[in-house]
Parts: C-alpha cells; structure tokens; sequence
C-alpha cells in the first residue's frame, strides 16, 4: 500500500516540479512583471523606502492594533510571513540545491527570485482587494477569495472559480501537516539529538507545550512572537554566515565565478550527456528557489491579508521585500558560506566532502567556528522550522476556516498541535514526499487565480503609483467588500 503511496506520489511530484510546474511559475513571474511595468526594478528605491526603511521612519507600520482589532501590523505580518518562508529551506535547500545542481542553481535561485517578487506582489495586493472580515474580527484572505471572488466574478466563471478555490484550500490544508509541521519538527529533533544528544521525545514534548501557548492564542499571539523571533533568528544567523564568509573573502570572487559559470555549464559536475548540467542547474535552482521564498504557492497571501493596512500596493510591496530578504539575502548568503568553505572545488563544481543537507552547511561554519559549528546550524534549524511551523499553522487555520467555517478551526489547531509531537518521533520519508507534492499542487489554482487577474493587479497598481508618485488627484481603488476597509490614509 505504502510502495503504491509512493509511486502514485512521485508521478504527481513529478508533474507539478517538472517541466510544467517550473514552467507554469517562470511564466506567472515575467507576466506580473510585465503587466505591472517591472516594479520590482522601475520602483526599487520606492518599494525599498516603504518596507524596510519605513520601519525606522513610520510608527504606524509597526504600531500594534488595540485589543479589539484582530488585525496585526504591516511589520508583524512581514515577520509572521518570514516565520514560514525562512526555513530550512533557507540551510537544507540551499545545500540541496548546490549538491544535486551545482553552484550555478544559485543563480537560476536568483532569477526566480527576482520574477518572483512580483508574483508575490500580486498575490497580497489581490490577497487586500478581496479579503473578508470574519465573525471573529479578523480579516480573512488568501488564494481561496480572489479565486471565489475575482476568477469567478469573470463571466461564465462562478463554479470554475469556487472549485479552484476548494482545490486550493484542500491541498493548503494537507500541505500544513506536512511541509509545515511534521517535516519542519523532525528536522528539529534530528538536529537536536545529534547536536545536543536530546531524545527525540522530549523534544517532542517542549514543541507541544510551546507550540500549543502560541498557536492556541491566535493569529495576534502568533505575531507577536513572530515578531521577536524573526529578526533575532535572522540577525543571529546574518552575523554567523557573515563572519564565515569574511574569513574566507579571499575565496568570493572564485564563488561568484563559479555560481556565474555553473549557471550556463553544458555539463554537470559529474559529467554526463552535454546539457544535462544546465538542465540540473536550472531544475534545482528553480525548486529550491520556489521552495525557499513560496512565491506563487499562494500561502503568505494568507498572512499579508490580516494586515492592518488598507492599501493594496502596500502590502504588495511587503510580499516583493519577503521575497528579497528569504532568497536574496539569505538564501545567498548561506550559498556563500558553503562555497567559500572550501566544501566545492569552485574550478569544477564537485563536491569535496561527502556531507549533504544541514550537515554541509553545519560543516562550512565548522570550518572557522569547530566543534560549535554544527551547534550553530542545530540552533538556527530550531528557530527557522519552529518559526515555520508558528506561520503555517495560520496557513492551515485559514484554509480549514474556508472549508468548515471559522469557528471549527480550534479543532483544526488542536489537531495541528498534537501533530508536532508525531513528527518529531516519527520516520517521515514519505511525509516529506507527500508534504511537498501537496505544496505544489496550492501552485496550480492559484496562479491561475493571479494570471487571470493581472489586468486587475496593473490597474490597481497604476492606479498607486499615479496617486503616491505621481500626485494624480484619483479616487484610490481599494477593496469594496467592507466598509471596514475604506482608505483613511
């Protein structure tokens, strides 16, 4: 039964991350960025000055709402969307990437990123046009609404887009017991008992108690340890990674080389058929990227909309910085790690050690930190997947809301907690198979959902930049489903 599973599985994974997948979110990437003018280059400083540089500058994107607003922060949203992007895919995935495509996978990481900024751009200024206020007072949004609410609003699309939005939040659902929980907790345990020698159960016990505090207290509670957790998790690995690189700075420049070169390499580092390295370097860069910063999966959507913001491009802007730091920032810095490390001969591309996953990157940090290297790795797998698991369990509460109604999603979040303690002692090959088709398959819906929608994204978005850039005197064009949402900026 389970070999059937398997099959089944990895002929549906092949799909969704083969040609097509890769193909469908390349694609979604260069069409949001040319129907959106390439924001993401034309409007960097803007975009930039308003997401970071508007946290030291205006109190109102880290203001927190009063105790009846279920709304979070524009800041505790970005932090609570990092918590989920930020992972292990950030250590593992980058290490993966490297070792099956070789260093050129980080530039096709690159160029991912970089298209994938506007998909998630596009994805959280729909997320704010269609969003809903729930019983609850929160502000509920995602994939499923403009599916339901913008694809199907389109003629002759009503049950096109209810089905899709179904589809969507089905495979949401599925994809949180795996990729955002079992999986993300058992890489904890695993580094845990080899780091630090703690069992397997115990770790499963602290994950339980910690997991049920904050997730049971709701998306407010959520956020605000997201927020604290996130930049000092970041910071702390920023600084490790730094120090790293600066004590092998004389190996940058080969690192670079050798990232540039192995991008358009004809042949694998192992050798093999001419053009087989191109094609692993672009596979692997291309899936990890995906995986890394979740752009076009349609999931941080989900958090973007319980801003307090109520300006589309805002948000949007907000979704293209997420991308930015998770893959550009991070994701290149632990690539720089490994590469300077001396792990890779950059002539060739070949691995000169036989580590893979964390254990290479915890190997990298060894080389100047030793024996608290890995330690150092164990740790930040502790805070990146938690953080992981604290976002997606708003993922997930999000999409069962959508299908069973929202008071029900305490049973969904009791489900979610006593998972934690399974994954951590828990063999999960097959989870991890099954996490990620699922993963994938939130792709497909939803970025059907945002290319049907572009001129929908590009109206609204030039709509933004007349009235902020341009100083046009226009009507601003925001979501018209609650008075609650009218612009009072």
């Amino acid at each position: 039964m389970i070999e059937t599973i398997t099959n089944i599985n990895n002929a549906v994974n092949g799909v969704v991350w083969g040609t097509f997948g890769i193909a469908l979110l390349f694609i979604a990437g260069i069409v949001m960025t040319i129907v959106n003018k390439g924001f993401q280059f034309t409007r960097f400083t803007h975009w930039i000055k308003n997401t970071i540089g508007a946290i030291f500058k205006d109190k109102n994107v880290t203001k927190h709402t009063g105790k009846d607003n279920k709304a979070i922060s524009q800041f505790q949203s970005l932090c609570t969307a990092l918590a989920a992007t930020i992972g292990t895919g950030n250590i593992v995935g980058v290490a993966t990437a490297i070792v099956l495509g070789g260093p050129g996978a980080i530039f096709w990481m690159w160029i991912m990123a970089i298209f994938g900024m506007m998909t998630n751009y596009s994805e959280n200024v729909l997320g704010i046009y269609f969003r809903r206020k729930g019983n609850n007072g929160e502000w509920h949004g995602g994939a499923m609404y403009y599916l339901k609410d913008g694809l199907g609003g389109y003629k002759g699309m009503k049950w096109v887009g209810i089905i899709l939005a179904i589809l969507f939040s089905v495979f949401c659902l599925l994809a949180s017991f795996g990729i955002g929980n079992m999986s993300q907790v058992n890489s904890i345990a695993g580094n845990m008992e080899s780091a630090f020698h703690v069992p397997p159960f115990a770790t499963g016990i602290a994950l339980v108690i910690l997991s049920a505090v904050v997730i049971l207290g709701g998306l407010k509670r959520v956020a605000a340890v997201t927020e604290k957790l996130v930049p000092v998790m970041a910071v702390l690995y920023i600084i490790g990674a730094l120090i790293v690189i600066f004590c092998h700075v004389t190996a940058i420049p080969a690192a670079f080389a050798s990232i540039f070169k192995g991008a358009f390499s004809a042949k694998s580092a192992t050798g093999g058929v001419v053009g087989y390295g191109l094609q692993l370097a672009i596979t692997w860069g291309f899936k990890r990227g995906a995986f890394s910063n979740e752009a076009g999966l349609g999931s941080s959507v989900m958090v973007h909309s319980s801003s307090n913001v109520k300006e589309p491009v805002r948000q949007g802007m907000w979704g293209i910085f997420e991308v930015f730091a998770d893959t550009i920032v991070v994701c290149t810095l632990t690539a720089l790690v490994v590469l300077t490390s001396g792990l890779v001969d950059l002539s060739t591309g070949t691995m000169v050690t036989e580590s893979v996953k964390s254990a290479l990157v915890g190997e990298a940090f060894g080389t100047i930190f030793g024996k608290a290297g890995p330690m150092f790795i164990a740790v930040a797998i502790l805070l990146f997947a938690y953080s992981t698991v604290l976002g997606w369990s708003h993922y997930g509460a999000t999409a069962w809301g959508y299908l069973f109604g929202e008071k029900s999603s305490v049973v969904y979040k009791i489900i979610f907690v006593v998972m934690v303690f399974f994954g951590c002692t828990m063999s999960l090959d097959l989870a991890w198979d099954l996490s990620d088709t699922f993963n994938g398959l939130m792709m497909i819906p939803n970025l059907i959902g945002v290319i049907a929608l572009c001129p929908l994204v590009a109206k609204i978005t030039k709509n933004y930049v007349d009235r902020k850039i341009h100083n046009k005197d226009i009507e601003p064009m925001i979501s018209v489903f609650s008075e609650d949402n009218k612009l009072d900026e």
